[in-house]
């Protein structure tokens, strides 16, 4: 009945069976003479989602995390994961010969200085590192006496003789029915912000920058409609998009070539040359550009200016017709999560239910909307204790039963032509306890105190972030992630700059969309998270001495009425969610063909006092 089409629940190879891997690479650096070398997990452009051909990280170690590093020394190896991973990685690595190390305090750089003997010879490859973190790497080394060696090709690709091939994904366009500004008007746009920036041209190294400026969308990773490709953006004369014409069709071509030159991607370092040797200023984005692009820069003659890509500001400023869209793709969404909240609500009192039985059915209800393009993410369903495991992905090893008396925390989104969405729901399976209800109504009220803010233009969301824990806070709790992240326009789940986080530096300004998200997680027990996006808008404030700024909430499905404790909330709270079900149940209700659901909407929605 059930399937998933965009997600796979396979425990990924590792271990042991992948340690002759690791003698034969350094056999391969000792070709080389290098004694050490640096994997990241990473493709030539920082990429969140990698394509099959750029895992070399997982390949070589077995670690399958979407965030980590390796480094290969002589006698030792070590792989860096952040604290999501820490579990995974212990799993997945052969521990005898890999050391599972901290990806941030502190850094691998530490373990370098400490492990790398004086003369030795440290590879990388530069165009798997931005400038910053080889800068970081020379760094290590120096201070171990070694040196850093940045290599013409990469050795783990010399190894790996099946490596699949580079991915071809088909360019598609996102016409101005969905993009809402043709490319001339962005490229108008783009060109002001090259001119305040004092330099000749830009370089477009993050391909939903291309994409978006371009109006072009693709298939070339999981999960985001990304096609890998960069662009080159003189201030003045047409730019040049460098991407692999097998993925162009006449159409894609056609559209492209209105507004650009189209290359294969091995031209872009001889275009940079060319314009680097005639003394160009070239800026490059600090966050995803390859190292082996100022280095190149630099070593013509340019001057390589690295800085914020200001594409990546004007992309996140969504126009109205992706405004609209995106409520459209919410309101759409809206139907296939109340059609899965009821059939859970039905089901799992048995206990027959699995994580993956949730993962299937969650996917098929939006498929069934006729218009889904792939889930935005692979679906986080965790109940019990895999709940309390912020990013746990379901495999067929770890399947757990959903069991009266759990909380299954589904963390799901769905990829649209007119919009991304993404939402996490906690669900009570039976009779919450009196703790999962305090918990819960701490979350929900950090959640509302985010969509109810009210604050001036140019405040960031740093000086939000604390408005989401403080009821967490008032019991001695937290949650060890950011509140939130700014969400793209049918592209990237996790678009930057801004975000709500004790990292975001970016101001707020209308037009963003960003999640807010707070949680909640006891650990080997139950988690607890309750996510919808909001979208900045202007609010109007009598007396208002300067601009202000509120959210308008794009998600639309039922918050478990189960798990709030009532007395908890203030009058304002409860005429927030109540206002709140009855706007979920006026958008969703006429869409609903079976009176089941109805029926259960009803309830799930039914005012609250």
């Amino acid at each position: 009945m059930f399937e998933a089409h965009f997600q796979t629940f396979e425990e990924p190879e590792g271990g042991v069976a992948l340690t002759a891997r690791l003698s034969a690479f350094r056999e391969e650096l000792a070709r080389r003479k290098l004694t050490g070398f640096v994997i990241p997990r990473a493709d030539q452009q920082q990429n969140e989602y990698v394509a099959p051909s750029e895992e070399r990280l997982a390949w070589l170690t077995g670690f399958t995390g979407s965030a980590g590093m390796a480094a290969v020394l002589t006698r030792e190896a070590a792989v860096f994961v952040d604290g999501r991973y820490t579990l995974q990685a212990g799993k997945q690595v052969d521990r005898k010969a890999w050391h599972v190390e901290p990806l941030a305090d502190p850094p691998p750089e530490h373990w370098l200085t400490k492990h790398l003997a004086r003369g030795d010879r440290l590879g990388f490859d530069p165009w798997l590192h931005t400038s910053a973190a080889a800068e970081r790497l020379a760094a290590a080394c120096a201070k171990a006496g070694a040196e850093l060696i940045a290599v013409e090709s990469n050795p783990v690709d010399a190894i790996w003789h099946d490596r699949p091939g580079p991915p071809l994904g088909p360019v598609t366009i996102q016409g101005p029915q969905f993009s809402g500004e043709i490319e001339a008007e962005k490229l108008k746009r783009i060109r002001l912000e090259i001119n305040k920036l004092g330099v000749d041209a830009l370089v477009l190294s993050d391909s939903h920058g291309v994409a978006w400026t371009f109006n072009i969308r693709g298939a070339d990773v999981s999960h985001t409609p990304l096609p890998l490709s960069w662009a080159l953006v003189p201030k003045e004369g047409r730019p040049t998009v460098f991407i692999d014409h097998r993925k162009l069709s006449n159409s894609s071509r056609d559209h492209l070539e209105r507004s650009a030159d189209v290359e294969e991607p091995d031209k872009l370092a001889p275009k940079l040359t060319e314009l680097a040797r005639r003394g160009a200023s070239i800026a490059l984005d600090s966050a995803t550009a390859a190292d082996a692009l100022s280095r190149l820069i630099k070593g013509a003659g340019g001057k390589a200016v690295a800085g914020s890509d200001p594409v990546s500001l004007l992309k996140a400023v969504k126009n109205i017709t992706e405004i609209e869209g995106t409520r459209t793709a919410h309101h759409r969404d809206a139907v296939a999560l109340t059609r899965f909240l009821a059939w859970v609500d039905r089901e799992a009192p048995s206990g027959a239910l699995t994580e993956i039985d949730a993962v299937e059915a969650l996917e098929t209800f939006r498929r069934r909307t006729g218009a889904l393009k792939d889930v935005s993410f692979p679906t986080i369903s965790g109940t019990g204790p895999n709940g309390a495991i912020v990013h746990y992905r379901v495999t067929r090893k770890s399947n757990r039963r959903i069991a009266p008396g759990d909380l299954l925390l589904i963390d799901s989104g769905a990829q649209y032509q007119d919009g991304t969405t993404d939402v996490t729901r906690t669900i009570a399976i039976g009779e919450p306890t009196v703790e999962m209800r305090d918990r819960f109504t701490r979350v929900l009220r950090g959640h509302m105190a985010i969509a109810r803010a009210i604050f001036p233009d140019g405040t960031t969301g740093a000086q939000l972030d604390s408005l989401a824990r403080q009821f967490l806070w008032q019991a001695g709790l937290d949650f060890e992630h950011g509140t939130g992240h700014g969400v793209g326009s049918y592209l990237s789940v996790h678009e930057g700059p801004a975000r709500i986080s004790k990292l975001g530096t970016t101001p707020l300004k209308r037009g963003m969309i960003l999640s807010n998200e707070p949680g909640y997680y006891k650990a080997d027990a139950y988690g607890i998270r309750i996510e919808n996006l909001e979208l900045v808008i202007g609010a109007d404030i009598r007396g208002s001495e300067k601009p202000v700024n509120a959210f308008e909430t794009l998600t639309f499905a039922p918050i478990d009425r189960r798990l709030i404790d009532v007395k908890m909330l203030d009058a304002a709270e409860l005429k927030w969610l109540n206002d709140y079900h009855a706007r979920v149940a006026k958008i969703v209700r006429p869409q609903l063909d079976d009176n089941a659901t109805k029926l259960w909407l009803d309830e799930a929605t039914a005012e609250l006092k």
